[in-house]
């Protein structure tokens, strides 16, 4: 096995490993109050990749330390998410709330070690009294407490004697120290809101920075892979871990570029907004970057991954086109989807020297760069064609029909027009047509050639469906203030007057889900309101972009 370093952090790991570490452990902790997106998959990806390459271990723990935001539905989605993307973390879950006890022990030896004190400061004097990043905070009335008051008053907090935010823990620190992460930041507060998992057991959690290190210490994790935005918090993790003494390995904070894709927003925040306001179907609505969203929508794991190891693992902060994306899901489902006719605003043609009741079945394949077999398509006198096949009075270089014109049906014959049919508006209704039996696909003919080929759909034996196009949800980048404002009224568009080849229920049956309607694009069964009496399909991408992978030499 190779395991040459390929980005910054796994030099880290490797110098490591030299060194004598004998197991590498990364962890992905999610909070449950959202679920995962694209950028949390390319967190995943780089803390996994790292166990793997090294044969060691990942974990999946849960940091439920703020009940008030959390919710079971969020913890199963999380799961089924990492499921599907096939993250091997050990068979089971790990959380935080399991560590409850001991984070409690943790606190109370800062109190003895004179490290921490509980304050009576509200939230917003705190705030006013940690100073600003010119000017240093002051300290607090109360940061001067015997560690015996302490003791008392943050047991009387456990015991749910005081109200919230009446009392909270704070790190005794350095109220001048230039980060201002470190000037005595808060380590409990007091929440009366029953725990998804403990239930009433405890009216008193730890915050995130304070817990954190110390889940990581506890599940051996030794190197914490997180995104910069986390680089101020760094020096906290590092001060928990050195003041409580501990025995052993510390775990080590590494930090690496945070992903931004153009037009797309990750904030859990702006997605959480998104889904309340009611315009989207909900978490999994395909407009939106969460996974279960871009899995409704068609994208593949193999397609993120990819995508995912292109970027690499990045120091600073990168901004990728959406439409590197979309190039990576176009690379895997060439060879993996079944292609199929579907005409998405058809208007009929009638060929009129086709006997009435005949019907012709011709072979076509399931794919054109993979062995997926073949199928029979039916032939009949009524077909259906795109509408932007015809043109009455076409440009010139128009090569699909036109009066007097002639193209190849896809898998079949020469089709020529030869008259149309119009309403009372004057609108086109109906093509007249002829066939050349003498030009069917694959006989070897040899004959005049044509430079247009169409697809088609037999209308005797066309199923009907709803086909859902979509475009970018926002018109610009949005912004917190005009996240709702920037949504563009056409991101999704419903084609109810498809038709498409009855094969598609073979392939339902058979479990395939993703297709390549010929000339329209890659799309895909929607999983949440497709059935065989109601057939919906999502495009997944068109089939063609200007985006070019650029490789360097």
């Amino acid at each position: 096995m190779d395991l040459k370093p390929t980005h910054f952090i796994d030099k880290i790991i490797a110098e490591d490993v030299a060194n004598g570490l004998e197991k590498v452990v990364t962890r992905f902790p999610p909070e449950p109050n959202g679920l995962l997106h694209i950028g949390s998959a390319y967190a995943i990806n780089i803390s996994y990749s790292m166990a793997k390459k090294y044969n060691g271990k990942f974990n999946l723990r849960f940091d439920d330390t703020n009940p008030v935001k959390e919710d079971i539905y969020y913890v199963n989605a999380i799961v089924e998410d990492m499921d599907w993307l096939g993250v091997d973390y050990g068979g089971q879950p790990l959380y935080g709330s399991d560590y409850f006890d001991q984070m409690y022990e943790y606190a109370v030896y800062l109190i003895k070690k004179g490290k921490a004190y509980v304050c009576d400061l509200s939230q917003d004097e705190i705030r006013e009294y940690r100073g600003t990043l010119t000017e240093p905070g002051r300290e607090s009335p109360y940061r001067s407490r015997s560690v015996e008051e302490n003791l008392r008053l943050f047991e009387q907090m456990r015991e749910g004697k005081f109200k919230e935010g009446e009392k909270v823990l704070r790190a005794k620190i350095d109220m001048a120290n230039p980060n201002i992460v470190l000037r005595d930041p808060v380590l409990y507060r007091i929440i009366y809101t029953e725990h998804y998992r403990t239930g009433d057991k405890w009216c008193i959690y730890p915050m995130y920075d304070y817990a954190h290190p110390i889940q990581d210490y506890i599940e051996g994790i030794t190197h914490s892979l997180c995104s910069n935005e986390f680089v101020n918090n760094r020096a906290l993790y590092e001060w928990v871990l050195e003041n409580l003494d501990l025995p052993g390995r510390l775990p080590r904070q590494i930090e690496f570029g945070r992903l931004n894709i153009s037009g797309v927003v990750t904030s859990k925040r702006y997605l959480k907004q998104l889904v309340e306001s009611g315009y989207l179907e909900g978490w999994d609505d395909p407009r939106l970057p969460t996974l279960q969203g871009m899995r409704r929508r068609g994208y593949t794991k193999e397609a993120i991954f990819a995508f995912l190891n292109e970027i690499g693992v990045p120091k600073t902060e990168t901004t990728v086109d959406v439409e590197m994306l979309e190039h990576f899901v176009r690379q895997d489902l060439m060879e993996k989807a079944v292609c199929l006719m579907a005409v998405l605003d058809p208007i009929k043609v009638v060929i009129t020297n086709f006997e009435p009741d005949r019907v012709e079945y011709l072979d076509a394949d399931n794919n054109y760069k993979a062995d997926l077999g073949t199928r029979k398509v039916p032939l009949t006198r009524e077909i259906y064609i795109e509408r932007e096949d015809f043109m009455e009075n076409p440009p010139k270089g128009y090569n699909r029909l036109t009066i007097g014109g002639e193209v190849r049906m896809k898998h079949g014959y020469f089709l020529k027009c030869h008259d149309i049919v119009k309403d009372e508006n004057g609108n086109i209704i109906e093509l007249l047509c002829t066939y050349d039996p003498e030009t069917k696909s694959g006989s070897g003919f040899a004959g005049r050639k044509v430079k247009g080929t169409i697809h088609w759909v037999s209308a005797s034996h066309a199923l009907r469906c709803v086909v859902r196009h979509y475009e970018p949800l926002f018109l610009a980048q949005p912004d917190q203030d005009s996240l709702l404002d920037a949504i563009n009224p056409n991101s999704r568009q419903d084609l109810t007057a498809c038709v498409i080849e009855p094969a598609i229920l073979d392939f339902v049956d058979q479990g395939v889900t993703h297709f390549q309607f010929l000339r329209n694009g890659f799309y895909v069964v929607d999983n949440k309101l497709c059935s065989k009496d109601n057939l919906v399909f999502n495009r997944i991408v068109p089939l063609k972009s200007s985006f070019r992978l650029e490789k360097a030499d």
